[in-house]
């Protein structure tokens, strides 16, 4: 065999392999992403800086899926929040560590007065009746967007405890 020919075939071997890997890869971080279903999703309107997001999440597949970010448009930064009963009785919501497990063939709830996503700094001020754009992302690094409805609700004013979870 001569030294072209070696060339080429380690060269086809080292990209087929690569692209197997890639392969692979991808396959595995969008498995969660393509698991999950979003249903009965919403934003409270609010005029500035902050609001709060919710939907029921459905898991269909085998395997516990960990919700750990999500971003949108709507806000500088989306954060994973829980409410927890503070001193003397009050409600304080705070950033929930770990994220949101959802698990197999199961659901995990994102409602008021309980987990949820944060919209902090808001880029504009939500109005009812719009709409805005919001990704998911996965503990496996998958991903999936949905479109939330901005709706008026007046309920559920915990305080607020940005120290807690570093």
């Amino acid at each position: 065999m001569s030294v072209r020919t070696k060339v080429f075939v380690v060269a086809a071997l080292s990209a087929a392999l690569t692209l197997t890997g890639c392969s692979s890869n991808s396959e595995k971080k969008t498995e969660a992403a393509q698991s999950i279903t979003v249903q009965d999703q919403w934003i409270k309107a609010a005029p500035e800086m902050m609001s709060s997001g919710f939907a029921e999440l459905t898991n269909t597949g085998d395997t516990d899926v960990r919700l750990v970010a999500a971003t949108s448009p709507a806000s500088a930064r989306v954060e994973l929040h829980e409410v927890v009963s503070g001193d003397g009785g009050t409600m304080t919501m705070r950033p929930k560590d770990g994220g949101l497990l959802i698990p197999a063939h199961g659901t995990a709830s994102l409602a008021p007065g309980a987990d949820h996503l944060m919209f902090m700094e808001l880029a504009a001020p939500l109005l009812p009746g719009t709409e805005t754009d919001v990704t998911l992302v996965f503990d496996d690094g998958s991903s999936t967007t949905f479109n939330a409805q901005i709706r008026d609700f007046s309920g559920n004013q915990e305080n607020y405890d940005p120290n807690h979870g570093g």
